[in-house]
């Protein structure tokens, strides 16, 4: 039977509950998430051979089981996930958090209770993970993320840079063109990969795979990462700790960064200490040539100047910065010119404020491309900042959200008070200002109202000429409705207005479009539905958009 998310995700939260009081929201995932992975792993591996993950003895969850009600129960967590991490190589992993830890967990009696209760949640029957996966859903990979999600939300402000909204993680993955890897051999980096939710979702996105870097400063974020990587089937990814900007680890053999196809970041906003360490005059990296250094006390540019540079001479990349970055001044105008200049922007998406865990400020995605960056005429600009839904105290993108900012972006669409190409020569004119509402109108048009013709009737031309988006599709409906009335730009109705509806359901141009759109929706039943069981649903789907364009009459 498989597990519902809606109960794994209970039994989940329920464990934090027995973790309050002893120490900040931020650091219960410590344990309980290393829980999770051990429990995941014992069903998943447990007695399998040349198995993934070696379970060796007095190292696996029933060993931990065992230990409820006993005093030493802390000790012996401890000493089980040692072995764990003995045998799979990942010590400074899953072997970060102090199950023995009276601070954080009590004295005697209250930390066996405590911990007796935290284990009997995960060694519930229905958390069996051994054939977790339910048509190609990975239901242990998407606990992890909700778990993530709510320690994020949780955490405060200064906590929640670990976890990337994965709505967002879609956008920048579909938006660099990651899809088009054709094979394993190709590479994706991540500078500041927190708990790598950004990074795996990218490289989810590569038919053939990819070959993953992650490097991360927090020694306990990283152990999330790399536990994160297994749990999603990337065992091989490569995650290093350490200061990506004073020390970064991946390297060629001659000491310069090593350069990728693909690179995304979502790094510290506006980091004030990035330069500890690093020699602002002559950098050994060479981030800074050609470019400028970035401010002392805002690591902005920093980041993004090290991507451009970890990228191969084709290499596309994506990174997630606040506002301030398109218009700042000083230091930051002159990188924003030289990178402009060279053509290495491809894009600004401009996104919703209040998207992200530990602020509320509005970001941008900035689009990355180095191939035939020196023939680039101009940068493709999105303004989705009124494009998202509430959703408590946070706000998110919807399916829809996401498909219109990836459709739009990748064909290049111009659409009005939304998204346009904007050239070089223009940006130039604004002395390389990127902000967003220069290039894009956004505003709501005020709805204007006709006194006359509330006054004496009849319905004002231009009202019916904004309409011609449906006239296109019904042309001749518009002389059917409407007739014209006794003084100069106003309509009139031809028939009662009780009977519009009828007349419109009836129109010989209304019923024939509703059968091309039938026949759009068999056409992909029949090429994406081929197993017999979903085509009930399939049908269900298609009755049920029919019934609503029936009801909207052409709303599309």
């Amino acid at each position: 039977m498989a597990i519902k998310k809606s109960e794994l995700y209970s039994s989940l939260w329920k464990s934090c509950d027995e973790l309050r009081g002893g120490m900040d929201a931020s650091q219960y995932k410590d344990y309980v998430l290393v829980l999770l992975f051990v429990k995941y792993v014992s069903d998943k591996y447990a007695g399998v051979a040349d198995a993934l993950i070696e379970v060796p003895e007095g190292g696996g969850f029933q060993d931990i089981v065992a230990l409820k009600g006993q005093k030493n129960i802390g000790d012996g967590i401890n000493k089980i996930i040692a072995n764990l991490a003995e045998a799979n190589d990942l010590k400074g992993v899953i072997d970060v958090a102090d199950f023995n830890n009276a601070d954080k967990l009590g004295k005697g009696q209250e930390m066996q209770d405590r911990l007796s209760n935290l284990v009997r949640i995960f060694e519930n029957s229905a958390l069996n993970f051994s054939k977790n996966r339910a048509d190609g859903d990975d239901i242990l990979g998407d606990a992890y993320e909700y778990l993530m999600r709510n320690f994020a939300t949780q955490s405060g402000k200064s906590k929640g840079q670990f976890y990337t909204p994965a709505e967002v993680s879609r956008v920048i993955s579909k938006v660099i063109g990651v899809n088009l890897a054709k094979s394993q051999d190709q590479t994706i980096y991540d500078p500041t990969c927190g708990s790598a939710s950004l990074l795996i979702k990218a490289a989810d996105e590569a038919e053939h795979g990819l070959t993953i870097y992650g490097q991360e400063m927090d020694n306990a974020t990283r152990a999330l990462a790399k536990m994160n990587m297994i749990l999603h089937g990337h065992d091989t990814a490569e995650i290093w700790q350490d200061n990506t900007l004073s020390t970064p680890y991946f390297k060629e053999v001659d000491g310069s960064l090593k350069t990728f196809d693909f690179a995304v970041a979502n790094p510290p906003f506006s980091s004030k200490a990035w330069s500890n360490g690093i020699d602002l005059v002559k950098d050994k990296f060479q981030r800074f040539d050609g470019y400028g250094i970035p401010p002392a006390k805002n690591g902005d540019y920093t980041f993004l100047l090290h991507i451009v540079r970890s990228l191969k001479s084709n290499g596309k990349g994506a990174i997630i910065l606040p506002h301030g970055v398109l218009f700042r001044g000083n230091a930051e105008a002159e990188i924003r010119k030289n990178l402009i200049s060279k053509g290495i922007v491809k894009g600004i998406i401009g996104l919703p404020p209040n998207l992200f865990f530990g602020t509320g400020i509005p970001a941008c995605i900035i689009v990355l491309d180095k191939e035939n960056a020196e023939n680039r005429q101009g940068i493709f600009m999105i303004d989705a900042s009124k494009t998202f839904v509430k959703d408590g105290n946070k706000n998110r993108l919807r399916e829809q959200d996401i498909h219109k900012i990836v459709d739009v972006f990748n064909k290049q669409l111009e659409v009005a008070k939304y998204s346009r190409m904007v050239s070089l020569g223009e940006i130039e004119g604004h002395e390389y200002n990127l902000n967003i509402p220069r290039y894009i109108d956004s505003q709501e048009e005020e709805d204007i109202q006709d006194i006359e013709a509330h006054l004496l009737g009849g319905i004002p031309k231009q009202d019916i000429e904004a309409l011609s988006n449906y006239w296109q599709v019904y042309p001749t409906l518009q002389q059917d409705l409407f007739t014209v009335a006794d003084r100069p730009g106003y309509l009139m109705l031809k028939i009662p207005s009780s009977e519009v509806k009828a007349c419109i359901f009836a129109h010989p141009e209304f019923i024939s479009y509703g059968e091309e759109i039938r026949a759009v929706f068999e056409r992909w039943q029949g090429k994406h539905t081929p197993l017999p069981q979903l085509t009930s649903k399939v049908d269900e789907l298609t009755a049920k958009v029919e019934g609503h364009l029936q009801r909207m009459g052409f709303v599309w």
